[in-house]
């Protein structure tokens, strides 16, 4: 099972990304985390870090690799609770380009208080560069990844013209 934990782009470059994950009681994983104080696993905020992170791979790269997946994650630290209704907005900072991803500082913070920070390495590859039976699963992930980008970075254009009047 595959969650998408990005709903929304608000800035990017080539080095940096921030990026929006509004938490919902819909969610299905916080019926048992926890039953009665639902709040956002860890591990979603590190997933939802590394989504953020693997789409400022695709942006640099323009969609050259099928897959970005969590490699490696040093110093986790988690702070404040995210609860259903709170906004978790994420910053990946590349701090080192690497042959097959790289290596990124991130934090996420519910309004002014930090919920969590890492450091953690990105693997992006393609899933024919070890099997070329799968060259045309690379292009429909590929793909796949475009649409999603399109969705997720639709604001984009609006918020860095409302950001320049402001």
């Amino acid at each position: 099972m595959k969650f998408n934990l990005i709903d929304r782009i608000e800035e990017i470059s080539d080095t940096r990304i921030v990026a929006i994950k509004q938490v919902s009681l819909a969610e299905e994983y916080l019926a048992d985390h926890f039953p009665t104080f639902p709040v956002l696993p860890g591990v979603m905020m590190l997933e939802a870090a590394t989504q953020a992170a693997g789409w400022l791979l695709h942006h640099r790269s323009d969609f050259a690799c099928s897959m970005a997946v969590l490699k490696e994650a040093r110093n986790v630290k988690y702070g404040h609770f995210v609860a259903p209704g709170n906004q978790l907005r994420i910053e990946a900072e590349l701090s080192k380009t690497l042959e097959t991803g790289g290596v990124f500082k991130i934090t996420g913070n519910v309004g002014d208080r930090q919920a969590i920070s890492a450091r953690i390495e990105i693997s992006y590859f393609c899933l024919s560069w070890r099997d070329p039976a799968m060259e045309e699963v690379d292009g429909k992930l590929r793909e796949q990844n475009r649409r999603r980008w399109s969705l997720l970075a639709a604001s984009l254009g609006r918020t860095t013209t409302l950001q320049k009047l402001g």
